[in-house]
């Protein structure tokens, strides 16, 4: 995550290596031709064609300077070279859209996906005319896919407090990704850390101040998650990653309570502010409701609402029981009645099979069986 471009793309080609000598293992070799490979490059890029983008900067901690401004399919197929494997890219992908395809293979009613895991994004179809720098400008269906790389929202409206501005300043990309250092799974377990650090500064209720609270990120959002769906009577599973992890021992129940307080409400505010994103998607392409006859619109029993899909995936959604359920209040709390007509879909490896569908779709050989977009 730290090392070089060439270190970083030695290790998915080795290990891409590794991959095709065991499926080949017990299997009829393959026709001998160049095989062909769907690139899911999850960072913003400035993509250029099909197969071509440049990374624009790195996000989730990863932080090789050599590869800013560089070609991400030029640096993989280096690689590949080196390691001897006779491939090429024949698609260059973000996650989200990956699992936007995968998605939208399954179910036509699926217009947009998000990705909350270890970090945030969302894409999502937009019509080509709607599109102002792409005028002109021609699509076989009208849409195009837009990656909005929403992990770098940023507006002066979101609930930003003192903890959320110290762990932008001290991480590796401060003033980037405002709205994902809010909201993902990398992020939810530091500010935990940061609050718990603070009141231990400014009380003795911990007793003393462990030295192992300095440390960033040692407290990872799983911990989180267990601290916070603790439902044992002792909340014996506070006390253990509080000694474990952070060297904090015999703090009694009510401050074991205010532990779990302080964990659902990051929690509760990172899957807020998740949903109004996907109801802001919602609104931009019409489907919040809000369109349908103007004030209350989204009331009105006699508009027919269409059926909408979000495929969603990453573990902080499908992993955490409470980050789903404070999400999914939340958009039922924004959207009313017209809640009912947005169904979230679980998609799982769509950055994985989505992308090699995609690849699929555009192979320079035939490809039979496969549903293109």
């Amino acid at each position: 995550m730290t090392s070089t471009s060439e270190d970083l793309f030695d290790f998915i080609a080795s290990t891409l290596k590794q991959f095709v000598e065991k499926e080949e293992s017990g299997s009829e070799p393959s026709p001998v031709r160049t095989r062909e490979l769907g690139f899911t490059f999850s960072f913003p890029v400035k993509q250029s064609s099909l197969r071509s983008g440049i990374l624009i900067k790195w996000t989730k901690g990863f932080a090789i300077e050599d590869m800013v401004g560089k070609e991400v399919v030029e640096l993989l197929e280096a690689a590949l070279v080196r390691s001897g494997l006779d491939m090429r890219v024949a698609l260059l992908v973000n996650d989200t859209v990956g699992t936007l395809a995968l998605g939208r293979y399954h179910d036509a009613d699926t217009v947009a996906a998000v990705i909350i895991g270890t970090g945030t994004n969302a894409c999502y179809l937009e019509r080509a005319d709607a599109i102002i720098k792409c005028q002109g400008l021609l699509t076989t269906s009208g849409y195009m896919v837009v990656n909005m790389e929403w992990g770098n929202f940023w507006s002066s409206h979101l609930p930003r407090t003192s903890y959320d501005i110290d762990l932008d300043s001290e991480s590796p990309n401060p003033n980037d990704q405002g709205f994902e250092k809010m909201i993902s799974g990398m992020y939810l377990g530091d500010i935990v850390r940061r609050v718990i650090l603070r009141i231990s500064l400014e009380s003795d209720i911990f007793g003393p101040v462990s030295s192992r609270l300095s440390i960033p990120f040692i407290l990872q959002t799983p911990l989180l998650a267990a601290m916070h769906e603790d439902d044992s009577p002792e909340l014996k599973e506070v006390a253990k990653i509080l000694k474990e992890t952070l060297e904090i021992s015999e703090v009694s129940l009510k401050v074991r309570k205010l532990v779990v307080r302080i964990c659902d409400v990051v929690t509760c505010r990172a899957a807020r502010l998740a949903a109004a994103g996907i109801v802001g998607i919602l609104k931009k392409i019409g489907r919040d409701g809000s369109g349908a006859g103007g004030t209350g619109g989204r009331n009105r029993s006699d508009v027919k609402m269409k059926r909408t899909v979000v495929a969603i995936e990453g573990g902080l959604y499908t992993s955490y029981t409470m980050f789903r359920k404070y999400l999914h209040e939340a958009l039922n709390e924004i959207l009313g009645d017209v809640a009912q007509h947005v169904i979230l879909q679980v998609t799982e490896d769509g950055s994985g099979i989505g992308g090699a569908l995609l690849a699929a779709s555009y192979s320079s050989y035939s490809v039979d069986g496969v549903k293109l977009l």
